[in-house]
């Protein structure tokens, strides 16, 4: 267990910071910006992984039944969706609100996905697990209140109501984003069984296995994010941005958001097998309150809380102590 709890929290703190990078870009718009990164994330970093890290990688995928890959790729595809949507939202309302609001929700029905393909564990592990839930929720809740309130502040003194106008879009761009990003859990959770057993069978170790999976879900999830970029690019004639003098660095900075983007996500799924028949729920917990406690202190270290009212900071503070107690909680249900 102690094994699957550590890379869960290294899971969590690579997803927490990656995002970060985009702050340091220049003359790139959201497109460019996000659009570069997801080309990275989805198509070369999974497709490298695959061909250095897999033996058998193509006898393994065609092995797979196709009712299962069926499954995988649509809420692969709904995942895609919701984290393009993320990167809108944080682009709208910044690395703390975004990373709350959409980590909330992802949090509320991703743990809980999981029990539909796994089961239920027992009723002693389940209610302390739920409890720790609860728990870590309320923390969620806590930050976003603080993120409300520093946006808030900031509104008044721009005296603007555009800004409040795109802080309520980023809000409901995220909430709908996380819904749909639940999808990653339920892929997971659908595919994994098989495809450690054709894993094992080529004489891969046991972590290759988040290798493949995240491999699926990626590719999957590219099939709606990179042709939306595309749209997007063109319509805005905002592909000619990629010839500024600053490209070589954008690039290096979207490469690291998308290698830390993909190794979260298969450090999460490697969790998860680690943490045994609740992995899914326990590590999804852990995993996510861990990313949203970097990310929050990520805006704090990058001046995004500078200024901000006391009770905003208070609300903050005492987000961060209820997801840390969830996320105990939660760890100890699972060894129950």
């Amino acid at each position: 267990m102690i094994t699957g709890i550590i890379w869960a929290v290294a899971a969590g703190v690579m997803l927490g910071l990656y995002a970060l990078p985009e702050k340091f870009t220049k003359e790139f718009e959201f497109e460019n910006t996000w659009g570069l990164m997801f080309l990275i994330n989805m198509i070369i970093v999974p497709i490298v992984a695959g061909f250095l890290l897999v033996n058998g990688l193509g006898d393994i995928i065609s092995s797979i039944p196709a009712s299962t890959l069926v499954k995988m790729a649509f809420a692969s595809l709904l995942w895609g969706i919701g984290v393009m949507m993320w990167g809108k939202a944080i682009d709208h309302i910044g690395l703390s609100l975004g990373f709350s609001l959409f980590i909330g929700t992802v949090i509320l029905v991703g743990s809980l996905l999981p029990f539909l393909v796994d089961g239920l564990p027992q009723s002693d592990r389940l209610m302390v697990m739920l409890g720790g839930i609860v728990v870590v929720l309320a923390g969620i809740l806590f930050n976003g209140k603080a993120g409300l309130l520093r946006e808030k502040l900031d509104v008044e003194k721009n005296e603007s109501t555009g800004e409040n106008r795109s802080m309520t879009t980023g809000i409901v761009i995220a909430v709908i984003g996380g819904l749909l990003a639940t999808g990653f859990s339920y892929a997971n959770a659908a595919g994994r069984p098989i495809i450690h057993e054709n894993s094992l069978a080529q004489g891969n170790p046991e972590w290759v296995t988040a290798v493949i999976v995240m491999l699926i879900i990626y590719i999957s999830g590219a099939l709606f994010v990179i042709p939306y970029f595309i749209f997007q690019l063109s319509k805005k004639n905002l592909w000619a941005k990629f010839k500024t003098t600053h490209l070589f660095k954008n690039i290096g900075l979207t490469s690291i958001m998308a290698i830390f983007n993909f190794a979260a996500s298969a450090s999460f799924a490697f969790a998860a097998f680690q943490l045994g028949q609740s992995g899914n729920t326990v590590g999804y917990a852990i995993f996510n309150t861990i990313c949203v406690a970097v990310a929050i202190l990520s805006g704090i270290f990058t001046g995004e809380w500078k200024g901000t009212l006391n009770k905003a900071k208070q609300f903050l503070y005492l987000g961060l102590i209820c997801m840390l107690v969830g996320v105990t909680i939660i760890a100890i249900g699972n060894g129950l």
